[in-house]
């Protein structure tokens, strides 16, 4: 019964997104535009249409690019055009201004914001994080990764990162999570990760666990030098370097993490999901997550903010430490609005 309820949530959710993002913002366009209405029966069969053809994709896994390509950039470019065209409307009822200049002036601004949402989501900044403590012996540099999706973004965007990587010192490098999002991605673009020449950790996100016989793909990490840290720990030096996994409950997280920190050294705690830390019983840590991309494309960071209370950047309780990534590129629709693709430049200094 309560799966049912679910679906049946899930669907009118999925509905409305349709109409409101695919439909109503180029209907509005062409009223305010041409003067041109269209019939109620008009929008329902269109909307109807993208609903099947966006629930197809969904649930089907397809590897049509058209259909991708239709189903996150539409609902990139439609988000944006949902937002401008309501904001200019309501100036328009308002203000009382020419439909058709509010018309033309919607289409600027959504064609602007759009180029440079594309333009943003294809640069990748270093951001720099320091962590001071006695725990340490020595300094360290590390860099964390997170969210690369490859699947919805090619191959010429992981050349871009290794190229970023490759350029800075550290002493190892940390995936966290959603490094592969689609079936359809060919591992053979992995080797690029063989052009670093140092340690690479990784711990599962959501994503890999959507893909066919994910399994196997997961273990394929091993074959491009990234070792796959599930739910165990190891030492490097005066760190004790953990990796949970993500597809497990939130209370096994927990135990795994609790029983795999060690007092003696400082633990760095890589999960996907920025969901267990305040719970955790370990004593002088950094957690490390992504998932977030921090909204991504705003204001769906307010939307995000909603399920996780730490959303991004840096937060501090006592000697607990969390940095949760906007991560290293998009998901779905290549935009970011109000938020940054990244590199994480960890220092670890010893006081």
């Amino acid at each position: 019964m309560k799966n049912n309820i679910y679906i049946i949530l899930f669907n009118i959710i999925l509905l409305t997104i349709t109409y409101l993002f695919y439909i109503f913002p180029f209907e509005t366009l062409n009223k305010l535009l041409f003067n041109q209405t269209q019939s109620f029966q008009y929008s329902l069969i269109n909307t109807l249409i993208f609903y099947i053809l966006i629930l197809y994709y969904l649930r089907s896994h397809s590897t049509f690019k058209p259909l991708k390509i239709f189903v996150y950039e539409g609902l990139g470019i439609g988000f944006i055009s949902f937002i401008i065209i309501s904001i200019c409307v309501i100036f328009n009822f308002i203000l009382q201004i020419s439909t058709f200049f509010i018309g033309i002036s919607s289409l600027v601004l959504i064609i602007l914001i759009y180029l440079y949402g594309l333009y943003n989501a294809g640069t990748i900044n270093i951001k720099k994080i320091d962590i001071k403590s006695s725990s340490f012996k020595k300094n360290h540099q590390i860099l964390f990764i997170s969210d690369v999706h490859l699947g919805t973004n090619n191959k010429k965007h992981l050349v871009k990162i290794i190229k970023k990587i490759n350029k800075l010192n550290f002493d190892f490098l940390l995936i966290g999570g959603d490094l592969i999002d689609s079936s359809s991605f060919d591992f053979k673009d992995l080797d690029i990760f063989k052009e670093i020449n140092k340690p690479i950790y990784f711990v599962s996100g959501n994503h890999e666990y959507y893909l066919k016989d994910y399994q196997n793909k997961i273990n394929q990490l091993a074959s491009f030098n990234i070792n796959h840290l599930k739910n165990t720990k190891i030492q490097i030096e005066d760190i004790n370097l953990i990796g949970i996994d993500d597809n497990q409950t939130v209370k096994s997280k927990i135990d795994f993490a609790n029983k795999l920190c060690d007092d003696n050294l400082f633990n760095l705690l890589v999960c996907h999901k920025p969901d267990i830390w305040q719970k955790l019983n370990c004593k002088n840590y950094l957690m490390l997550s992504g998932h977030t991309h921090n909204g991504q494309i705003f204001p769906f960071n307010f939307i995000v903010k909603l399920k996780f209370k730490f959303i991004y950047g840096l937060y501090s309780m006592n000697s607990a430490n969390l940095y949760v990534s906007s991560g290293v590129a998009c998901w779905g629709p290549k935009i970011r609005l109000g938020s940054k693709n990244e590199i994480i430049h960890l220092k670890l200094d010893k006081i």
